[in-house]
């Protein structure tokens, strides 16, 4: 298969890969009772597969043979809805169909239909905790996304008007897509419990087919008497995807270029995070970042024969002003000058695939930002900025070319501090392209206003759309995104659809069936995952196999969370 052939030459420790080292993937299939007593059915369309292939779907049950179920191959979509099931439990099959010929068999899920169907698959935690992120990624390598936990869903943010004391730590849980626990790691007290101590990524960075877990560590407990960890070592550590045992380990960057650690040092030191950018436009590197908003230093690595290779280093330090305290809640890998290679975006200035900085804006620390094809009208790649940093000349909201940072259009007039996720999908099939919306705050951090403005800055409404971080949801058969809002899910201006939404919303991503996305909610010793039994109108491929989607749902563990953007505008499909 082309993927271990990739994979081969990775490990081999060739300087590069032959070609984009990409995840396996099985069909993804899913099969849930849905209204009527029917059963849904949805698979994954694959990046790989032929143009012209089709799907048969076959049903059986207990102690019976296999039944075809669809007259013709199954063409225009990637889902079934068995509208008269058998009582009881029964298995679907899927076949794929390829210039007329039947392949084996792709794919095997079983369901019953049910007069209350529960709407979500439930993977019980081995413990009553939540957990703040998941990792995403094929842990055991059958092709099926596993989910690596932290957990509890706490946070602790290092500004001194917000610090407090840990009151225990932050644990790793690796789950099967079974359900099954396969590991737990404890990130110890040389880890504080919040979101900028804790970052960590899942992801097959050594292309063998298994996902291996990218982390922060450090050692022992070096707590100060006010419980502040102001020194000691810290590591970048990996984890095998399959058991949770470290197998590599460099020295994470260091706070010494911060400043005193007993001052504002602290908080500026304490801002860590992590990134997956395929930097030769190939390979996967392991990008590690510490500093937000003044010093910034930025580290890429390939992980290659079970060690971490530094590539390159970058630091701020002795640059020019307009690259200090550029950077962002998270970061993003995308080819924004088309070269083929991906480049790091840190926030308002964007490193290039070799190490040297590629542009900044010079706005300053940007509380969200999105890369993707925001405006289909126009070639490339977009970004749009909600600043964090007050601007009394405007732009504190404003969509930049992501290849040069030109600013193409941006907010008239002042803003105080544009704070939380913002949103930036396509939500309203009225405008063309990707809908963005900012919150500013008033004097005591709450929100003050809004704007939701077309992929061409025209303003499309001032409503407060749930505040300063909407998210957003492909659940129904149309090409735009629902709001998901205080637990209900409703297209832009539309009502409230079913099911209603339970626990604290922790991501959305295309993991499971076909092209729609899946909510993951966090409860007491329960993970959620929603899935959509609407009939679909259309097919495409996963969204995970498109490289922005995949390596913003890599960046989602950790960091502020962001809808997952794609290289391409779903409604026109134009790249």
């Amino acid at each position: 298969m082309r993927w271990m052939t990739v994979a081969c030459l990775v490990l081999a420790g060739v300087c590069g890969a032959a070609e984009r080292v990409r995840e396996k993937m099985d069909r993804g299939l899913i099969a849930r009772p849905a209204d009527k007593g029917a059963v849904y059915v949805g698979w994954r369309l694959l990046e790989s597969d032929a143009p012209d292939v089709a799907f048969n779907l076959y049903r059986r049950t207990e102690g019976g043979q296999p039944v075809r179920l669809n007259a013709e191959p199954i063409r225009r979509t990637t889902d079934y809805t068995d509208a008269s099931p058998p009582g009881g439990r029964a298995t679907y099959i899927l076949r794929a169909v390829v210039a007329g010929r039947e392949g084996p068999p792709c794919g095997e899920a079983s369901a019953a239909p049910a007069d209350k169907p529960a709407p979500y698959l439930s993977i019980a935690l081995d413990g009553r905790h939540t957990f703040q992120k998941v990792g995403i990624a094929d842990l055991d390598g059958d092709g099926r996304y596993d989910f690596v936990l932290k957990q509890p869903n706490e946070n602790i943010d290092p500004y001194e008007a917000y610090w407090k004391p840990s009151p225990d730590t932050y644990k790793l849980e690796a789950y099967r897509h079974d359900g099954k626990l396969l590991w737990r790691y404890d990130m110890g007290w040389a880890i504080e419990r919040g979101i900028w101590y804790s970052p960590y990524v899942v992801y097959d960075l050594d292309g063998d087919g298994r996902a291996e877990v990218a982390v922060k560590s450090g050692q022992g407990d070096p707590r100060d008497q006010d419980w502040r960890v102001r020194a000691g070592p810290e590591h970048l550590t990996i984890l095998d995807g399959l058991t949770g045992k470290p197998i590599a380990r460099v020295d994470w960057p260091s706070r010494e270029p911060f400043g005193d650690p007993t001052g504002k040092g602290y908080n500026q030191a304490s801002r860590n995070q992590l990134c997956v950018a395929y930097l030769d436009g190939k390979t996967p590197h392991l990008l590690v970042e510490r500093g937000t908003y003044k010093q910034i230093i930025l580290v890429a690595y390939r992980f290659s024969g079970g060690k971490l290779q530094e590539v390159w280093r970058w630091d701020n330090a002795n640059l020019p002003g307009g690259y200090r305290g550029q950077g962002a809640h998270g970061m993003h890998a995308a080819d924004v000058d088309a070269d083929g290679k991906d480049e790091v975006v840190i926030g308002s200035a964007v490193i290039d695939d070799n190490g040297k900085e590629l542009w900044t804006t010079g706005l300053g620390h940007p509380d969200h930002c999105y890369v993707g094809d925001i405006d289909p009208a126009r070639p490339g790649l977009e970004i749009y900025y909600g600043l964090e940093k007050s601007q009394k000349e405007g732009n504190g909201m404003c969509l930049v070319d992501a290849a040069t940072g030109k600013i193409l259009w941006g907010h008239q007039g002042p803003t105080r501090h544009v704070h939380g996720q913002g949103l930036c999908s396509d939500i309203d099939p009225a405008h063309p392209g990707s809908e963005c919306y900012s919150a500013d705050t008033d004097a005591q951090k709450k929100y003050a206003w809004s704007r939701l403005r077309s992929a061409a800055g025209k303003v499309i409404s001032e409503e407060n759309l749930d505040g300063f971080a909407p998210r957003v949801v492909y659940w129904d058969a149309d090409v735009q995104r629902e709001l998901l809002r205080k637990g209900r899910i409703a297209d832009y201006g539309g009502a409230a659809m079913p099911p209603r939404i339970e626990g604290a919303v922790v991501a959305v991503a295309d993991i499971l069936g076909d092209w729609r996305e899946e909510i993951i909610t966090t409860l007491p010793g329960e993970m959620r995952i929603y899935t959509t039994t609407i009939p679909a109108a259309d097919r495409r491929p996963c969204l995970m196999t498109d490289p922005i989607y995949r390596m913003d749902v890599v960046v989602a563990a950790m960091g502020y969370y962001q809808s997952p953007m794609t290289s391409y505008d779903l409604a026109t499909g134009k790249k």
